[in-house]
């Protein structure tokens, strides 16, 4: 499964530290940001389960930042 957020991330360091936190809370979702896009992509993939999306942003809202599920 695939899930896709819109983001106001901007800087790589933000970007890191929230994947981080999403690395430590779900160990089976592989994410990253592309920031090059105008929306500021958050992109999740999981194997194993359905994405958590109002958790994923839960902790993106907690870090200061805003998503939103595209």
């Amino acid at each position: 499964m695939i899930e896709v957020f819109a983001t106001n991330i901007t800087s790589a360091g933000k970007a890191k530290k929230i994947l981080t936190q999403i690395e430590e809370a779900f160990p089976d979702y592989i994410a990253n940001f592309d920031l090059e896009d105008c929306d500021k992509i958050l992109r999740i993939e999981t194997h194993e389960a359905i994405i958590d999306t109002k958790s994923i942003i839960r902790l993106v809202t907690e870090m200061n930042g805003q998503a939103s599920l595209l």
